[in-house]
Formats: structure tokens, C-alpha cells, sequence
């Protein structure tokens, strides 16, 4: 297994040579555990792993945008979108090797806050748990993708360790490891609140939403007949984090990326009181800055960025989410405020982009070094998820009024007026549809969406739903394409190499 990673950094976003430090040797003041935090933190940062360029894992992977081009890097980031992935993928190699990295870093910081002697007990733990976080954060990627996958709980530094650790054990133990990990900050009180943390760092509220979701998306991938004791489980941990919120509803907080108190404004990212989990870039840095803004934005066009952008953006929107707006052009009486703020058209290329991303001030310049954080939750996601798991629990009026939160601050009709809508209600039939639609335009290309169709459809509806799209609305990828084998991505050819019988392949690889 590609995991051999040794974490050493100052802060989130400065790195240090690790190269002639012994692990073994390696903690000996409370200083040594945080750095090895903080090295957990830092992988999460990698394209490769959960960071803003890791959108041809996920984003990609659904219906709401794609790669331009089926012919650069030979090939290899079109497969994702394409549906054709190889177990001999490099990019595919490189994501295996960066959640891993990801998880042994974690795996680190743990053995050196379980090692280094603290004068203070509550700090141990706090370190304790956001490395645990950090490891279920992780986790939670690789078992949607993957499904079984080696369980690996302890900080591996030899050849030997790996291989012996390179055998694939049952999803349902890795989403056990995830409850425990992300229960031990809850449960402790080990963690701060969200608006005390340090923007960046694992909170409270951050580690009951992610365990929400977790749970949300066990009742509907584990067959072991507790299904309405996961939603339950869900249910108490979503309610948990939306309790907490430090405002009155999301129309507290605008949508617009360029508004003072926007929740995608690159100035107000640090205070904003809905985002509770991000992955932090610094603005005007060479080296640390966010790219999300000039790598959404087509040549010849100003949205995003300062930067003089000469070629094509690295999203290719669909026209088939374009269509899932409520705007005028689609046939409805009114206009969802986040089609604008979410999706641009450019006439000299002939294509739709990202326009959620935004950085044109002066710190970031024509260079494009933007400041842009990566979010990995906030809170429409929470109250769409409480919509979502009181849906499933035969509470409508509850699961109406969490979706109608959401659906006032883009300007739209509550659901009840929405629905006798003939377009609306065509579309969005049923109210697990409409809650579904309402996650697809608010999430939108927050790689959020694939795992949403994961969740929403079993193998088979999910089939039947692609297939059923206009090819011409979904870009160059072919729709035709997808299968049941696609729901979870093959095990790297390397990795199963190493041991043929204990790293199993994916059905259909």
C-alpha cells in the first residue's frame, strides 16, 4: 500500500523536510504532537486527496460537470467522467496513495498524543481527536469509493507493516472505525465549538454533521437490518449541529459570492458562521494559495479572477444541471438567485462554468494566487440532510420545513406552492426528489453530488436515472457507459498486485 508518509509541519501550510527524523524518535514535548496534527490537516490539502483540485474524484464523476478533453494525460482524468476507469489509472494510483498518506499522517498524530506525557489531559485529548477526525474524514472517502478497503489503525513506518496491512477488510468495519473516531469528539467534549476553532481545525459541530452523514449514508449502504436506528442515529447528530448554529436561518447569510456576508466570499471566509468544516489555502501565496477561482474560468473572461485565463476552464459544466435550475428559461415563474452566482456562460468557447469560486482582489492579482477554502461542510448542507433523514423517517412537514430554509434564501417558492408548478412538479414528483434537486443546485460542484446519487438511489435506480439523461445535456462523456460496476471505483492494479487474494478487485474490474 502506497501509505509511507511522515508528517512534519509548523502550521497548516508550511512544510518541513522530514527526511532525517526517525518516527520512532520523534515525540518528546506536546509541541512534536501538534506539528504531527497539523501534518494530518496538511494532506488533506492535496488535489490528489480531498483539496480543491480533487474534483475529477467526485464532481466529475456525477451528472453536474466534466473534462473538456478525452485525450490529455493520455487520457486517464476523462475515464472518471467517462466511466471507462482502469485499475491501471495513475490518477487513480495517486488518489488511493493520497487518502492513505492522508490516514497513516492521522494514524501519527495519534500515536504521539498517545505517547508524549501533557500537563494537560483536555489538550491530549483535543489533539487526540482531531486526528481522529482527520483519519474518518478520510475514511469516509475511501469506503464510498471503494467499499472494502484496508483497515489500518496504527502509524505504518516499515515495508513490512505495509504489506501485512494490505488486505481489505468489510465497509461495515470501516464505518465502524468512522463512528468511534468521530463519537470520541463528540461524546468528550474534546473538541471546541465551531465559531471558537481555529478556521481549518476539527470542531464540534463539524464532527456531529460529518457523523450525521455518515450514519444518513449507512442506513442506505449497509444491509443489516438497522436502517431506521442509522436514520435515527442521523438524525440526533444533524439536530445536534443545527442547534448550534450561531444564526437565525441561512437567509441570515447571502448566497452571492460577492456579497460582505457571503458564505463563498473569499473575504469572509474565516468568520463566516455557516461554513463549519473547510480546507484552508492562503491568499497571495506562491505555494499555498487556491487556484479554484482562475481554473474555473475560461479565456476571455473576468468572472472569477484577475488572472488572464487563455484556455479552457478545468469544469465543463453539463447542460443537464443547467436545466435543473429554477429559472425563467426552464419554464418556471420565478429565478433561483444561485444559477447566477453558481454558473457563468461563456460565448467565445460555447460552454457553461464555474462561477461560485471567486477571487479578484488585489492579494491574489493576475497571477491568480487566490484565497479561496475548500469547504467540505456548512450548514444548507446539514438542514438538507435533516430534510433528507426525516423524509426517510415518514416525517414530511418536519423534512418540508428544513427544505424550504434552504429554498428562501435562493428566492424560490416554498415547496407546498412550488409543487403545483406543472414543470416542478413533473420533474420532482416526489418530495425525496424535490429534496434531492434542492441538494443538486445548492451543493453544486462542492463534490457533493456523486455521493448524493449513491445515497438517494440503490445500484440498479441509479443505472436506470443515468441512462435516462440526454446524452446531449451531459458534455463528451458517454452516459451509455455506466453500470452497476461503476458504483465503486476499481483497486489499483499496484495494490492489488501486492496481495491478489486479500486485495480482492471490485465486481467487474
Amino acid at each position: 500500500m502506497g501509505i509511507l508518509t511522515f508528517p512534519s509541519c509548523t502550521d497548516f501550510l508550511t512544510e518541513n523536510d522530514p527526511n532525517h527524523i526517525v518516527a520512532e524518535n520523534y515525540f518528546s514535548t506536546e509541541n512534536d504532537v501538534e506539528r504531527a496534527v497539523n501534518g494530518a490537516y496538511m494532506a488533506l490539502r492535496s488535489g490528489y486527496c480531498m483539496g480543491e483540485g480533487s474534483t475529477a474524484y467526485t464532481e466529475e464523476r456525477s451528472d453536474n460537470a466534466g473534462r473538456w478533453d478525452n485525450q490529455s494525460a493520455a487520457g486517464e482524468p476523462f475515464q472518471f467522467t467517462d466511466f471507462s476507469l482502469l485499475p491501471s489509472n495513475t490518477y487513480l494510483k495517486s488518489h488511493w496513495n493520497a487518502m492513505f498518506s492522508t490516514i497513516n499522517n492521522a494514524n501519527f498524530a495519534i500515536k504521539g498524543a498517545e505517547e508524549v506525557t501533557f500537563e494537560d489531559e483536555a489538550q491530549r485529548n483535543e489533539y487526540l481527536a482531531e486526528a481522529k477526525f482527520v483519519r474518518a474524514l478520510a475514511y469516509f472517502d475511501v469506503v464510498r469509493k471503494w467499499g472494502d478497503a484496508p483497515l489500518v489503525t496504527q502509524y505504518l513506518s516499515t515495508p513490512d507493516e505495509i504489506n501485512a496491512a494490505a488486505h481489505r477488510v468489510d465497509k461495515s468495519e470501516i464505518y465502524a472505525l468512522i463512528v468511534e473516531d468521530l463519537k470520541f469528539g463528540v461524546d468528550k467534549n474534546a473538541l471546541p465549538g465551531y465559531m471558537e476553532a481555529e478556521r481549518g481545525r476539527a470542531n464540534k459541530e463539524a464532527a456531529e454533521g460529518l457523523l450525521g452523514k455518515v450514519y444518513l449514508t449507512m442506513a442506505h449502504v449497509l444491509d443489516d437490518g438497522k436502517r431506521t436506528e442509522y436514520l435515527n442515529n442521523a438524525k440526533t447528530y444533524l439536530e445536534h449541529c443545527d442547534a448550534a448554529k450561531e444564526f437565525g436561518s441561512l437567509s441570515d447569510i447571502s448566497f452571492d459570492p460577492e456579497a460582505a456576508n457571503g458564505v463563498f466570499n473569499v473575504d469572509n471566509k474565516s468568520t463566516c458562521p455557516e461554513i463549519l468544516f473547510q480546507i484552508v489555502y492562503r491568499q497571495g501565496d506562491k505555494d499555498y494559495h487556491s487556484s479554484i477561482a482562475k481554473d474555473t474560468q475560461p479565456g476571455g473572461e473576468t468572472t472569477n479572477s484577475l488572472y488572464a485565463t487563455q484556455g479552457v476552464p478545468m469544469l465543463k459544466v453539463t447542460p443537464d444541471l443547467v436545466k435543473e435550475f429554477e429559472t425563467s428559461e426552464n419554464g418556471y415563474g420565478w429565478n433561483d438567485a444561485r444559477y447566477g452566482y453558481s454558473v457563468g456562460h461563456s460565448t467565445s468557447q460555447n460552454c457553461y462554468y464555474v462561477t461560485k469560486f471567486r477571487d479578484k482582489s488585489e492579494a491574489a492579482g493576475t497571477l491568480g494566487y487566490g484565497g479561496n477554502d475548500w469547504i467540505i461542510l456548512r450548514y444548507a448542507d446539514v438542514e438538507l440532510m435533516l430534510a433528507e433523514v426525516n423524509e426517510a423517517l415518514d416525517n414530511a412537514d418536519a423534512a418540508i420545513r428544513y427544505l424550504d430554509e434552504v429554498r428562501a434564501r435562493a428566492g424560490v417558492p416554498d415547496y407546498e406552492t412550488a409543487k403545483n408548478n406543472p414543470v416542478y412538479s413533473s420533474k420532482f414528483p416526489t418530495l425525496k426528489l424535490a429534496i434531492l434537486h434542492e441538494r443538486r443546485v445548492e451543493l453544486a460542484f462542492e463534490n457533493q453530488r456523486w455521493y448524493d446519487l449513491l445515497r438517494f438511489f440503490t445500484p440498479s435506480e441509479l443505472v436506470d436515472y443515468m441512462h435516462a439523461k440526454n446524452q446531449a445535456d451531459y458534455n463528451e462523456s458517454n452516459l451509455q457507459n455506466f453500470s452497476e460496476t461503476d458504483i465503486y471505483y476499481p483497486i489499483p492494479y499496484d495494490e492489488w498486485l501486492l496481495n491478489p487474494e486479500g486485495m480482492y478487485q471490485n465486481e467487474g474490474y
